[in-house]
């Protein structure tokens, strides 16, 4: 069978572009498929996570990325010429390369491979939720550009023969779809077991960007009482545009001596290992690749109510805890109680961990496996 992956880069250090490697080298493992990946923005980079030597990837020259700083009306004129030869070059790929399935990511990605009729079956994946644009909280004309491309979004996944969502909470939003399904991301096998009872670290881990809220997690985390920030420390992994900013928080707080940003890491496993338990505290999610992750090491985890993911995931109380978005205060206080009972950390921790083995490699991939035997009639 041979698959086509279309997406922006797999460059940057993303959790898509992390779930896609582990569903890469999971076929390649298991044999009887040929990839190709093709992205639009690479530029020469390596991927941030090396596929097998198996996999073709191939680059369009695109470059959507480097029109992001210009202004509206300007973008919106060059991005229109450059989708037009976007779809000239995915067409030609396709067309060469003549895959059985062509998967390709939201949004812009999705677009233009909905529309080309090569032959291939259609996947779109949506690594967000149906509401992600309203979730910035804009007002006025802004909210209702982002309703109106919320109702477009609806209307071009019926390019696709299927549409793949990763939690039942925003299948729920979207409504009735016979193309959609859902299939969450999986979580790698890994030997790493984090000990969380002499641990004292906390972790938090994605792009530094404001939806993440890394820095109501600093303001959180300088509310702890000092003889519990004394003796702990709060570990944040990310690279992104707001890092000096969230640096200069750290100092304008006075947290530096228990508060830290880190570069991503490409063994993250080995990072959750060393920790007591993590901290999600973004606005929304797709699904929340971080919180599987932490508990396939034995992670309680801590999260805000976004949406989508924490829900479909956190049992609450039992495998970790959900406070409401943007309380700092319930934060500071979810995040001190777990520090002070370890009894609490450990129970946690075993319950995390049988969470995380529904979300196994196996069990998610086999579903992967079905759909497209579904769609190839096999």
């Amino acid at each position: 069978m041979k698959l086509v992956y279309h997406l922006a880069s797999t460059a940057v250090p993303g959790g898509s572009v992390r779930v896609l490697y582990n569903k890469i080298r999971w076929f390649i493992e298991k044999g009887g498929y040929e990839i190709v990946v093709v992205t639009t923005d690479q530029k020469g980079a390596p991927p941030f996570f090396p596929f097998p030597s198996q996999v073709k990837c191939i680059d369009l020259g695109i470059n959507y990325w480097d029109d992001y700083s210009r202004y509206p009306l300007s973008r919106l004129l060059i991005t229109r010429k450059k989708m037009r030869l976007h779809r000239e070059r995915l067409s030609t790929i396709l067309s060469q390369e003549k895959p059985d399935i062509t998967i390709a990511h939201y949004p812009t990605e999705a677009w233009i491979a909905g529309k080309i009729k090569d032959g291939s079956k259609k996947v779109m994946e949506f690594h967000t939720s149906k509401y992600h644009r309203l979730a910035s909280g804009f007002r006025g004309t802004h909210k209702l550009v982002a309703l109106f491309r919320t109702w477009q979004d609806k209307r071009r996944t019926k390019l696709f023969d299927r549409f793949i969502v990763l939690t039942q909470e925003d299948a729920d939003q979207w409504g009735p779809m016979q193309h959609l399904r859902i299939i969450p991301n999986s979580v790698p096998k890994t030997d790493q077991k984090a000990d969380v009872i002499n641990s004292n670290i906390v972790i938090a881990a994605g792009r530094l960007v404001p939806l993440k809220g890394f820095d109501l997690l600093l303001n959180a985390w300088a509310m702890l009482p000092d003889e519990l920030r004394s003796h702990w420390q709060l570990r944040i992994f990310g690279d992104g545009q707001l890092e000096s900013s969230l640096k200069e928080q750290i100092v304008r707080l006075g947290i530096q001596s228990s508060a830290e940003i880190h570069s991503s890491s490409k063994d993250i496993f080995r990072e959750y290992a060393k920790c007591a338990f993590l901290v999600l505290t973004s606005a929304y999610e797709g699904f929340g690749m971080v919180l599987i992750e932490a508990m396939a090491v034995g992670l309680p985890v801590i999260s805000f109510d976004c949406k989508c993911g924490p829900r479909d995931i956190i049992d609450n109380g039992n495998n970790g805890l959900i406070v409401h978005h943007g309380d700092c205060h319930a934060l500071s206080k979810a995040m001190s109680n777990l520090m002070k009972d370890n009894g609490l950390r450990l129970r946690m921790s075993l319950k995390a961990k049988i969470t995380s083995e529904s979300f196994s490699e196996d069990v998610i991939m086999e579903k992967w496996v079905r759909l497209f035997d579904e769609l190839l009639g096999q």
